[in-house]
């Protein structure tokens, strides 16, 4: 397991390999050089399968791929990762399989991001499309606030805040659905209501978790989100609208902690089987 900072999830991964009698060797890819040229250098000490547990996404994504580049499977592999760490990409696959997804337009300019939510009409919402636990993400209530937010994002100096990734503001309850997918099952389900204070739903930010009993109709949906990106062990995030449900997000490094205690179910020992049928494969 390939990790740059231990949360309860791997904590919890690095336990349930334990109880299986599996040896799970935990790197931290801070303390890792690795040699691209010399493909197998270093192959020994990854075994056949590696889950990649990197907080942040740049380093999992490349560490990924020189892993592959070696011949070994990762978890989840670099076209997964790559698809769910973007956001623009996730829509672009999860809409193009005709899946419903919040209604999305990018810009790369602000005269034209703000065409794009004048068209989406208020309120929208704008999102970093690299990022997670809500962070960047801002509801644009009404043209003066969104000016303001286009022009901060304008003069930031990284350039991914120049792509403009705009959505509708789903009207829903104050909570989202997040279910953990482990290769073609679905293992756990729950409402993330928002904390107080806060529109967002992440638990990392205080939110609330309770279990989700699914409809076989949005189990359907949801694996087939999950395939569309490629699948492994994925968190498929959903939304309830008056409309209908709305696939808003796949995450490839999923966080589990909160699925893990709403639901009782043991998502890490469901991890490390599906590693340990990768490897026999």
């Amino acid at each position: 397991m390939i990790y740059d900072r231990i949360r309860t999830e791997e904590k919890e991964l690095i336990n349930a390999a334990e109880k299986k009698g599996v040896d799970l060797k935990a790197i931290d890819a801070k303390e890792l050089h690795l040699t691209i040229t010399e493909p197998e250098k270093e192959k020994e000490n990854f075994g056949s399968v590696t889950i990649e547990r990197c907080v942040s996404h740049f380093r999992g994504l490349h560490v990924t791929a020189i892993l592959e580049s070696k011949g070994i499977n990762v978890i989840n592999p670099y076209s997964v990762a790559a698809i769910c760490g973007n956001k623009l990409l996730c829509s672009i696959y999860l809409a193009k399989a005709g899946i419903p997804t919040p209604k999305t337009i990018v810009a790369f300019t602000k005269e034209e991001a703000m065409k794009a939510v004048e068209e989406i009409g208020y309120p929208a919402v704008i999102k970093p499309v690299f990022g997670s636990w809500g962070r960047l993400i801002a509801p644009l209530k009404d043209r003066e606030t969104t000016q303001s937010l286009l022009e901060d994002r304008e003069e930031m100096g990284n350039p991914l805040y120049q792509i403009f990734y705009i959505q509708e503001m789903v009207e829903r309850p104050p909570r989202d659905i997040r279910t953990v997918v482990v290769g073609d099952q679905i293992v756990a389900s729950i409402y993330r209501y928002s904390g107080p204070d806060d529109w967002r739903t992440n638990i990392a930010r205080g939110g609330r978790a309770e279990v989700c009993n699914l409809t076989e109709d949005l189990k359907e949906m949801i694996l087939k989100a999950a395939r569309v990106v490629g699948g492994g062990v994925l968190g498929v995030d959903a939304m309830e609208t008056k409309s209908g449900i709305v696939i808003h997000e796949v995450n490839s490094t999923v966080e589990f902690k909160g699925a893990m205690s709403a639901s009782e179910v043991d998502i890490p020992s469901k991890i490390i089987d599906y590693a340990l049928k990768l490897s026999r494969n």
